[in-house]
């Protein structure tokens, strides 16, 4: 199991190799024992080893005595959406998110419709890892039921917070891109009621990729050359289980990821100032955005569940992580790739503007990323001399360390998974980007070559 990732809120591996049937058994069986009484949400995205994982998932559930509640194909926000609706003790979705066609993953929730905390989510993985599970007898044993439509309550809660007579009678064509993930189901539908005529690609969600499938500019050529040669007024492109959002302008410029949340929050923040939360990782414009409206912009470590218990603590009106992940607190505490499609909409509708125009209108930061081998028990060692070679900027060692100025910032932070520290900067300019990174790097070069 050694390519097997295991995280506090999941696992992903390979199937056939690091994720087999039996690695996915023993795992929801982990899970099963640490959960409050009741049914559990199964649902899947569009990977041909989807209905595998998922019979796999579904017996041990019935084996840990669980009511099994199928919800056939749907996306990571509507499976937290919808086990809320029915009260539901908890949740999966096999999806391998971003990750090319071998792999397959396993995320879990709570009852609360969120991803798990790193306390639930360690002690899945600790019981998981220990072997200590818990199996029922013959006459204890749970059952699996076909649930209704999933999608529906969910939908009407996206809805819910936008104009909708605004959006409609604005007449967008857009083209969406679900590529053959989880998110055409409900991503047609919501952009139909929305009044939108709908140029769809790959909404059929059967896990045959026609592009790679993390939606980053490389991977979205072709689709933002269909969109400009059908005269789409924006592009949605989706991740395979639909909780991260890139956008296309009608040019074809990728707009990208991070401008998803900072577009969100700036129509959320005009109708309702309030405390925001971003993961420090995120680009600047949303920070830009909070102090233009006068209200607090809080940084969380990593991860959409350490945004969520931001937002909780802080009573943030909206939230989310630069990697296309909004989380609008009135619909759910996830990435919603569909509260992004509906709310950036209603943003262009509202002040009568183009993407790229409302792109515009946010602050130009660049954002570089590299990365390095380094022992995890070199780095506090290595933060001390990026500490000491950078004394003016202001210090944040929540997730790693994050030195900060006015005008740009530097975070490096070691894997969870693999012997590696990366570096993200973001700066005014590329260059200026680059040259924290290649500083922080030369610093973290001369442990490297060093005895741990």
């Amino acid at each position: 199991m050694s390519d097997l990732i295991i995280s506090v809120s999941g696992l992903r591996g390979i199937i056939g190799s690091s994720l087999t049937p039996d690695v996915a058994v023993r795992y929801l069986a982990a899970y099963a024992a640490e959960l409050p009484p009741g049914p559990v949400v199964v649902a899947r995205d569009g990977r041909e080893s989807g209905p595998m994982i998922r019979d796999a998932v579904a017996s041990a559930l019935v084996g840990c005595g669980r009511q099994v509640m199928d919800a056939g194909v749907a996306a990571t926000p509507t499976v937290g959406y919808f086990l809320k609706t029915i009260g539901a003790a908890g949740g999966v979705q096999i999806s391998a998110s971003h990750n090319p066609a071998p792999y397959n993953g396993i995320k879990l929730f709570s009852s609360e419709g969120r991803v798990l905390g790193p306390l639930d989510g360690g002690m899945v993985r600790d019981r998981f890892l220990s072997g200590s599970l818990n199996w029922r007898a013959n006459d204890s044993l749970g059952h699996v039921t076909r649930c209704g439509d999933p999608h529906v309550d969910h939908l009407e809660a996206v809805l819910e917070t936008v104009d909708l007579e605004a959006i409609r009678n604005a007449g967008f064509r857009v083209l969406l891109d679900s590529n053959h993930g989880a998110g055409g189901l409900l991503g047609l539908r919501l952009l139909e009621e929305l009044g939108c005529e709908v140029v769809a690609c790959g909404t059929i969600p059967d896990g045959k990729f026609e592009h790679p499938p993390e939606p980053t500019e490389e991977n979205l050529t072709g689709i933002a050359q269909r969109l400009t040669r059908l005269g789409c007024d924006v592009g949605f492109c989706q991740d395979p289980d639909a909780d991260r959002l890139a956008l296309i302008d009608a040019a074809g410029c990728y707009i990208g990821e991070e401008y998803t949340v900072a577009l969100c929050a700036m129509h959320r923040l005009a109708q309702h100032p309030g405390p925001i939360v971003i993961n420090c990782a995120t680009s600047g414009m949303t920070e830009w955005l909070a102090k233009k409206h006068r209200v607090p912009c809080i940084r969380s470590a990593v991860g959409e569940a350490n945004v969520a218990d931001a937002m909780l603590a802080n009573r943030a009106v909206y939230g989310g992580e630069g990697n296309g992940g909004p989380i609008d607190p009135r619909v759910g505490l996830i990435r919603d790739s569909f509260v992004a499609m509906a709310q950036v909409l209603d943003l262009m509708a509202a002040r009568r503007m183009t993407l790229a125009q409302l792109a515009d209108q946010l602050p130009k930061l660049a954002i570089y990323k590299s990365k390095a081998t380094l022992s995890a028990a070199q780095l506090p060692q290595v933060f001390q001399q990026l500490e000491q070679r950078f004394a003016d900027a202001k210090v944040d060692r929540s997730d790693g360390l994050r030195l900060a100025w006015e005008d740009r910032w530097l975070l490096v932070r070691g894997s969870n998974t693999e012997p590696i520290v990366r570096f993200i900067a973001e700066a005014p300019s590329m260059a200026t980007a680059q040259d924290l990174c290649a500083a922080a790097s030369k610093i973290t070069a001369a442990f490297a070559q060093s005895p741990a």
